[in-house]
């Protein structure tokens, strides 16, 4: 037997019963030292950290922070602070286009009556349509035009889904009247003051009334008055422009006497004038200067109405400059989502932001 393999046999024998032989690093790159390299903790290897996804910001060198690390846990009155309050408010005004209900209420409804009476599948779509014009328009209090029924702002309400909680009808009551509506998001409603029934002198003599309610909405914001007026007057269909400046003259009195009372308030009033910069009605209103159509400042850009081809700014925004709060010099936005007007109506929008008083 060789020497080296008896030496071998008698060493092993030498070892106490039960003890192994430490296996071998094998040969390469593991250093010195025996032993089994330990087994991960696969309960954690497993999980990505919770930014793996996020793209490395730091280069593609740079170490991934542990994902707290360098955050404290927040002390109990370390939450972050109240947001401050808004102190704006947004106004539009919208004549969304004889929205009428599903019951012909003067027994014409044809094709080439005035009245149009709409199968509950075409008034569903219909107040969807609407719907969707508000929602474009975004605006806390939104004044709108040419509301049938409390039946045609029911379906309306149902499908803008804004928080709209403030929703007054001012109804005429007559078949087929297309009235007037105020949306308020925005504050609670303290009262409401129609005007549908006053006498107003005409300048030529006489009296008349209001083409369409002139409704009036007082609101509360925080302890904040806002008083927002919506009026439609005459249309220049079968025109009657000594009305028409009978309404705007017998607004501005009604306005002017709603300021005294309320001198600390946010008044605006607005609404389808269905006249232009410059006529008389107009004039009527901004006489004084007291008075300030918003749009102004947008000059030719102002127009939200086609008439005999031409595009005109019919619907507009008035802030009493006197009393509280204020206009947001910048902000008035003719909106609109085809060349005549918005959601399937011959009219564009108008909107405005306003400062609370």
């Amino acid at each position: 037997m060789p020497t080296r393999i008896f030496a071998l046999l008698v060493g092993l024998m030498a070892l106490p019963f039960g003890a192994c032989v430490p296996a071998s690093t094998g040969g390469g790159g593991g250093g010195g030292g025996g032993g089994l390299p330990p087994i991960p903790d696969t309960a954690d290897a497993a999980e990505p950290e919770p930014d793996a996804g996020e793209p490395d910001v730091g280069g593609p060198d740079a170490a991934e922070p542990e994902p707290d690390a360098a955050e404290p846990e927040p002390e109990p009155d370390a939450a972050e602070p109240e947001p401050e309050p808004n102190d704006t408010i947004t106004v539009a005004t919208f004549n969304v286009r004889r929205f009428f209900d599903t019951v012909c209420d003067t027994g014409r409804c044809g094709l080439d009556e005035y009245e149009r009476q709409y199968p509950p599948a075409e008034f569903d779509a219909r107040a969807q349509t609407v719907a969707y014009g508000v929602r474009t328009l975004d605006a806390d209090i939104v004044l709108l035009q040419e509301i049938e029924s409390q039946a045609s702002l029911d379906a309306l309400l149902e499908y803008i889904d804004e928080g709209y909680r403030v929703a007054v009808l001012g109804e005429l009551g007559y078949a087929a009247s297309l009235d007037v509506v105020i949306l308020a998001r925005r504050g609670g409603l303290v009262r409401v003051v129609r005007h549908a029934d006053d006498r107003i002198p005409r300048p030529s003599g006489g009296t008349t009334t209001f083409s369409r309610e002139l409704l009036e909405v007082h609101l509360d914001l925080d302890g904040r008055a806002i008083i927002v007026t919506n009026g439609h007057y005459k249309a220049k269909n079968n025109d009657d422009p000594d009305r028409r400046l009978a309404e705007a003259q017998a607004t501005r009195r009604i306005l002017d006497a709603v300021a005294e009372r309320n001198p600390d308030a946010l008044i605006v009033f607005g609404g389808d004038l269905n006249d232009t910069p410059g006529s008389a009605p107009l004039e009527a209103l901004e006489s004084g200067g007291d008075w300030h159509r918003v749009a102004g400042e947008l000059g030719n850009e102002a127009a939200t109405y086609e008439w005999n081809g031409r595009m005109q700014a019919i619907d507009h925004l008035y802030h009493l400059e006197a009393a509280g709060g204020d206009y947001v010099a910048g902000t008035a936005r003719v909106i609109r989502d085809n060349p005549s007007g918005l959601a399937r109506s011959d009219h564009a929008g108008l909107k405005a932001t306003f400062e609370l008083p």
